[in-house]
């Protein structure tokens, strides 16, 4: 996991919004207007914060159509586990130098890391 990663799955949870959309998926998948009633919340509003989430690979969404032909949107919580710890934040700083990013290798450099 680089820091860009572990810095997008914070932001997803780094909201009291977001943590109430993890505990009703938790549940089951639920469809999009469903979950927007149950958090009371916009559905502009909702795709905002799931947006983030599914960026961070914290959620997921699939299209079905209704019976009707209607296109309606169910998301579902992937499972995830986040751990932040020292090592978890050095393993990230790791992975960006073993990409070429110059900021992270000399931060490691001047450690004893």
């Amino acid at each position: 996991m680089t820091s860009e990663e572990l810095l997008a799955q914070l932001a997803a949870v780094g909201h009291v919004q977001r943590l109430r959309i993890i505990a009703e998926l938790a549940k089951g998948q639920l469809h999009v207007s469903e979950l927007a009633r149950r958090l009371g919340l916009s559905r502009p509003l909702l795709y905002m914060h799931l947006e983030r989430m599914e960026k961070a690979g914290l959620v997921t969404g699939r299209l079905e159509l209704s019976a009707d032909g209607k296109a309606m949107k169910y998301m579902e919580l992937t499972p995830f586990e986040l751990k932040v710890t020292t090592q978890t934040v050095l393993d990230a700083l790791r992975e960006d130098a073993l990409h070429g990013d110059a900021d992270a290798a000399a931060i490691l450099e001047r450690g004893d890391t």
